[in-house]
């Protein structure tokens, strides 16, 4: 080779790549090492909180109870409640105020009660009710018959009398009675006497 550079003798200089491409390639391949590791770290730890996630939700599922039916004991009471056509009211006027008692016997007929009696208070009650009203009946009458009553008049007091006979009820009007709630009002508190109950498991339901 001519020029200023000449080789010499019978051996050749040796060609060796730069150290520093080297270096270069070593260092590109621990970066792809790196983040090979980190790729699949984020994957792994992608899939223990879904999968954490799915068994948080599949067990919540599980403690919360199946949704209850409607009790039966609610609906044998709503079914016990007799209809106005079958409760016989006897209406006693304890005040001083004339025709008061028929006036009001009128009214619950209207709204489909039978009307017994129509007269003033006995001896022990006459002028003696201050409040709204009593409603007396016997004991089986308390939770039915009573019940029904009440719907017309909510403000009277209810009593029962162990040793009265027979299934009638009376209205005993007081010195605060102004008169039977409004016809809607009562149809109203009526037909909740009839609605299925709410069971103790539903307060439960509403936390699932």
């Amino acid at each position: 080779m001519g020029g200023q550079y000449r080789i010499t003798g019978d051996k050749y200089p040796r060609m060796r790549p730069s150290r520093r491409r080297g270096r270069l390639a070593v260092l590109a391949g621990a970066c792809a090492a790196v983040l090979g590791v980190l790729g699949w770290g984020t994957l792994q730890l992608i899939d223990v909180f879904s999968g954490g996630d799915k068994a948080s939700a599949a067990g919540a599922a599980a403690d919360c109870p199946a949704e209850a039916s409607p009790s039966t004991g609610a609906a044998g009471d709503a079914a016990a409640l007799p209809e106005p056509g079958r409760i016989t009211v006897n209406v006693l006027n304890a005040t001083t105020r004339s025709g008061l008692a028929q006036k009001t016997a009128d009214e619950l007929k209207k709204r489909g009660f039978r009307i017994g009696e129509v007269t003033n208070a006995p001896k022990e009650l006459d002028k003696k009710v201050t409040g709204t009203g009593i409603l007396l009946g016997p004991t089986a009458s308390l939770k039915t018959s009573l019940s029904v009553l009440g719907a017309q008049l909510p403000a009277a007091e209810r009593r029962t009398d162990a040793t009265r006979k027979g299934a009638a009820v009376d209205l005993v009007i007081g010195n605060g009675f102004k008169g039977l709630a409004q016809k809607a009002e009562a149809d109203r508190a009526t037909a909740a006497l009839t609605a299925p109950q709410p069971t103790p498991g539903s307060a439960a339901k509403k936390d699932c």
